[in-house]
């Protein structure tokens, strides 16, 4: 067996960094895989495909230096790697909600599993956590010093309190055993590659819109989002990797612009030139009236802040959407 210097792994000794992106195959880990091969990392992709699909990455997979393994992170997972970016975790509340134990263990059990590998390969580790830990807030903007307004027992807890336990769990390792951690709190993030059936508003929307079917509004359509296209939060991702040591986050990552869901609604059926109405249906349980993110820490520390529009953002989604659905 080739022994090694103790400051060297074998990996590194070829110049390449080997980054490990659970929920590879999903929605954001997708387009996160593809970033890192771009600046030439060796990249790991581990996904149960609960919601991710091989789709998502089978353009990725003839590149050698990308490897995709079928994995539930609720299970210990036993790799060598240098940087591990945590995004396993079914996002929508649909998808979510479908099976809430499970949901919950995957952030809960996924994060001790993630950081004892972290821990055993002595690797920088970044928890994707949510703009879910604010609950539905009562300060607006939200910024990292709020503690949040959670019902911790309604339908939305598996996934709420999940990553906000999954936060504790990595600041507790940071704690007892000086772990290398980094905190995103994701907001509202869109753009191609988005489930078509996850019941997230964005893809909700356009695919009611090309459809030409009534476009559902919960509620009034007067609580507001913040919505972020996918590329520029993979960049705050890479960022926030990249800071010092000493930068642990959490840091907010999203688009500071707020839109009502009406806004946002009248918005997509004018794009697509849509013949569609707008029908209102009751709010779910504990949906949140206001969501904003306060990004001055992110500008400060990661030197980041969104940088495509909504208008361009939504018409690189509509043309995805509009070519998957002539697929079918």
């Amino acid at each position: 067996m080739a022994v090694y210097p103790s400051h060297i792994s074998p990996h590194s000794a070829y110049d390449r960094k080997r980054v490990l992106v659970t929920g590879g195959a999903g929605f954001l880990g997708s387009h996160l895989c593809e970033r890192l091969l771009e600046e030439g990392f060796d990249v790991l992709c581990v996904d149960s495909f609960f919601t991710g699909t091989k789709a998502n990455v089978e353009h990725l997979i003839s590149n050698p230096y990308f490897e995709i393994i079928r994995h539930d992170v609720c299970q210990p997972l036993f790799v060598e790697i240098d940087e591990i970016y945590n995004l396993a975790c079914p996002a929508s509340p649909i998808h979510y909600q479908y099976n809430p134990v499970h949901t919950t263990k995957t952030s809960v059990m996924g994060a001790l599993n993630m950081l004892g590998l972290a821990k055993r390969c002595n690797a920088r580790i970044m928890q994707a956590s949510t703009s879910e830990v604010y609950g539905d807030p009562e300060e607006h903007p939200q910024s990292e010093g709020y503690w949040g307004n959670v019902n911790p027992i309604g339908v939305r807890s598996c996934y709420d309190e999940g990553k906000r336990c999954a936060e504790a769990l990595f600041f507790d390792y940071r704690r007892q055993h000086s772990m290398l951690i980094k905190v995103a709190r994701i907001f509202n993030t869109y753009g191609p590659r988005m489930h078509p059936n996850d019941g997230r508003v964005v893809s909700n929307f356009i695919v009611q819109a090309l459809r030409g079917d009534d476009i559902t509004v919960y509620g009034s359509g007067q609580q507001t989002r913040s919505f972020c296209y996918v590329d520029d939060l993979i960049n705050g991702f890479v960022r926030l990797m990249n800071t010092p040591d000493d930068f642990t986050g959490p840091v907010n990552l999203g688009n500071p612009i707020e839109f009502t869901i009406l806004e946002l609604a009248e918005k997509i059926i004018g794009m697509v030139g849509s013949k569609s109405r707008i029908v209102f249906s009751p709010l779910p349980a504990d949906d949140p009236v206001q969501r904003q993110p306060d990004i001055g820490l992110a500008m400060a520390a990661l030197d980041w802040q969104p940088l495509i529009s909504l208008e361009k953002g939504l018409g690189k989604t509509i043309a995805y959407f509009d070519n998957l659905l002539s697929m079918q």
